[in-house]
């Protein structure tokens, strides 16, 4: 797939002083605890919240026939959040693409990029989950070969406008798009990067990148990806590179913790759940504790200084310009969620705005 030039992110300066730090969100939608309805609208007010603070993105996972996806229809909810804010940017993290036509994506994605007023990024990847794309009637090992057919397929859609489908006959092997996304050529697109190979794969492509792994893993990664963007990209400033982490923030360290040792096992029984029901292996395992987690540098809970301290420790290890914070998981009220998402924003987010990594595109 030929590499494509997305919007074009960062500073006029970017290239000099490397581009400010920018703070994201990455959901599950997980919930075991509250009718969906009422669910459903506190976790809009939360992204109401992350509208309000400045945060730049709001990431949606994709899951199926588990507690940690209360999204199945990921552009159902994502139709929702382009109606309640404003300036938040937000997309899938990501959809998995075998379990769409790319005719039907291609013109949801435009559809939400117009809603929105060009607000949508986008996120691809063969599914996570073997186990949840067996439900579907896919067969996990032809995962790949849909992902590597279909992507260019529907990114070719959106630039220019005409879908293209090879396996039927004229007149039906092509027409054209009547709904275009906003942002051209194409909403930003993301990339799930967990191995120096996958982020020489997004540099060449000009996508931004979510690294989930520890520090010392994703700053392996981030090295190979700015090589190899200096090498394509020569006149581009460097696009987001995140780093995901859990985060709960509170007033004292021992009231974060005891929200976060709380929460997390429920996300945790979500995120196992079909896996121990089938007796099969998560290829992306995560601990059965906070305290684990915490140990293994994937999650911190605690005051606004304990919080800043640990991640601006975690993104200069990383060289990751991008924080992303899971913030809301498993059992937290809207009112634990709302203490934690503006402590943070008030007393967090200006310290590590203030963290000056070096990046540099060139």
């Amino acid at each position: 797939m030929r590499p494509r030039q997305t919007r074009k992110l960062g500073n006029k300066q970017g290239r000099k002083k490397g581009r400010r730090m920018q703070f994201g969100i990455f959901d599950h939608l997980d919930n075991d605890h509250l009718p969906l309805n009422e669910y459903f609208e506190e976790r809009l007010k939360v992204i109401e919240l992350y509208d309000r603070h400045g945060f730049h993105a709001w990431h949606l996972a994709e899951h199926h026939a588990t507690t940690l996806g209360m999204a199945p229809s990921p552009n159902v909810m994502l139709a929702a959040v382009a109606q309640r804010t404003k300036r938040l940017r937000f997309g899938p993290m990501v959809y998995a693409l075998p379990l769409y036509h790319p005719m039907r994506l291609a013109e949801e994605i435009a559809m939400l990029d117009q809603m929105s007023n060009g607000r949508l990024e986008i996120g691809f990847g063969r599914g996570s989950s073997p186990v949840e794309i067996c439900y579907f009637g896919v067969d996990p090992a032809g995962t790949e070969a849909v992902y590597r057919e279909n992507l260019p397929r529907i990114l070719d859609a959106l630039e220019t406008g005409v879908m293209k489908v090879p396996e039927q006959q004229d007149p039906y092997r092509e027409f054209a798009l009547k709904v275009l996304p906003m942002q051209k050529p194409t909403p930003p697109v993301w990339y799930g990067v967990h191995t120096p190979e996958s982020a020489e794969r997004a540099a060449r492509r000009g996508w931004n990148t979510i690294n989930l792994d520890l520090a010392e893993e994703a700053r392996e990664c981030n090295e190979v990806f700015r090589r190899v963007w200096r090498e394509e990209h020569p006149a581009r400033a460097l696009p987001l590179m995140g780093l995901g982490r859990f985060i709960v923030v509170a007033e004292t360290d021992e009231k974060a913790l005891a929200v976060a040792r709380r929460a997390y096992p429920h996300w945790h029984q979500g995120f196992t759940h079909l896996f121990r029901r089938l007796g099969r292996m998560n290829k992306h395992p995560r601990p059965d504790t906070w305290d684990i987690l915490h140990q293994q540098g994937k999650g911190v809970a605690g005051s606004p200084r304990t919080v800043a301290r640990f991640l601006s420790e975690q993104l200069t290890r990383s060289q990751c310009n991008y924080c992303v914070g899971q913030m809301a998981f498993g059992d937290q009220s809207l009112a634990e969620l709302t203490e934690s998402v503006e402590l943070f924003a008030r007393e967090v987010m200006p310290e590590l705005r203030a963290l000056d990594l070096g990046l540099e595109a060139a």
